[in-house]
């Protein structure tokens, strides 16, 4: 018979052991929100969800159940053959703890495949981060990876990452580069899901002296940070990188790729294009349209995004900040390191 346990007794087994969360909710709830690093194995897909939450509001429970296993049954042989292959402990969960997951765990068990099932479900868990980020006191001294857009920030931080160094990629937990431009090519995070992420870097980060991090807007694309990190970030030290405008080109179009989604950048230029001065505009037009992604993207760095810039770093006191200078991206990293490395000396 599979066990009920709490979220605390979850988050202790997948502590101590290796253990696989499992989401059998729909596809598309799953990509709304979920508990990080689980599975989806659904009962239903989207369409079969669909279709039984209708017969559950226009006939009642008894039909919706009826229709739910008709549709589950035919598709049992390959749901367990899904369970099969984990070769850990593991714990099934849906919204509330209810139905899907009560019938996933119960099958299970009828095919000898031991599961506990997630009291409360994932609503408990969304409960749970939101009290954690209301609460949570975060120690660590931040240091903060500013400069025009283009400066290879996002490119330095993954460097960092790479020597062990400790960060927090808000873009990537955001799933967007915090421009107009950001979510072309990527897939937007939503609120739920991005502070489940950040929560779990958090903590993860937590005992550490100093965690690198990127001079972020509140907003990134579709997601908010929470209040207590911004603030935070606001009045941390920030390492201003500057590099040539020949090099902020060369990493934006490499970031960007703008030549593989030219629709969607002219599109979103469209956006933005009353805020740029008519002949400059109407230059950035012809670029994009003609295919040269080059000369509209230093167009669009010396007379959109660095005049912005220019606007917002001036809230932050000057004896916070430090400028590293350097020919390239790579330069940059390198004195980004030894400047840590000098700065942990004084601390």
């Amino acid at each position: 018979m599979f066990r009920d346990i709490t979220l605390r007794d979850l988050m202790g087994l997948h502590a101590k052991e290796p253990h696989t969360m499992i989401d059998v909710r729909s596809p598309k709830e799953f990509a709304e929100a979920s508990i990080p690093g689980a599975l989806n194995i659904p009962l239903f897909n989207d369409e079969e969800r669909a279709e039984v939450g209708t017969i559950y509001k226009q006939v009642g429970q008894a039909e919706a159940k009826k229709r739910g296993l008709a549709i589950f049954a035919e598709k049992l042989p390959a749901f367990i053959a899904e369970f099969e292959k984990i070769d850990t402990s593991m714990t099934v969960f849906c919204w509330r703890g209810g139905m899907r997951s009560k019938t996933a765990a119960t099958v299970l068990d009828l095919m000898g495949i031991h599961a506990h099932r997630l009291t409360g479900g994932i609503r408990t868990y969304r409960q749970w981060v939101v009290e954690e980020l209301n609460n949570i006191e975060y120690s660590p001294e931040l240091i903060v990876l500013n400069g025009y857009t283009g400066s290879g920030k996002t490119v330095i931080l993954h460097k960092l990452a790479e020597v062990s160094e400790p960060i927090i990629d808000l873009e990537n937990l955001a799933g967007h580069r915090g421009s107009i431009f950001g979510q072309i090519g990527l897939n937007g995070s939503n609120q739920k899901n991005f502070e489940s992420l950040l929560l779990h870097d958090l903590k993860r980060t937590n005992d550490e002296k100093v965690v690198f991090i990127e001079g972020e807007s509140k907003r990134i694309g579709k997601v908010t940070m929470p209040g207590f990190l911004f603030e935070k970030k606001e009045h941390s030290r920030q390492l201003i990188i500057k590099l040539p405008i020949e090099e902020r080109v060369r990493i934006t179009l490499e970031d960007y790729k703008p030549a593989e989604r030219p629709e969607e950048f002219k599109t979103a230029f469209e956006q933005i294009r009353r805020r740029i001065h008519v002949p400059i505009a109407k230059e950035i037009e012809v670029a994009l349209d003609s295919g040269d992604f080059e000369t509209a993207t230093l167009l669009l760095l010396e007379h959109y995004y660095d005049p912005r810039y220019q606007h917002s770093t001036g809230k932050v006191d000057d004896d916070l900040k430090v400028t590293i200078a350097a020919d390239t991206v790579d330069e940059a990293f390198v004195k980004v390191l030894a400047w840590k490395q000098e700065y942990m000396k004084t601390k």
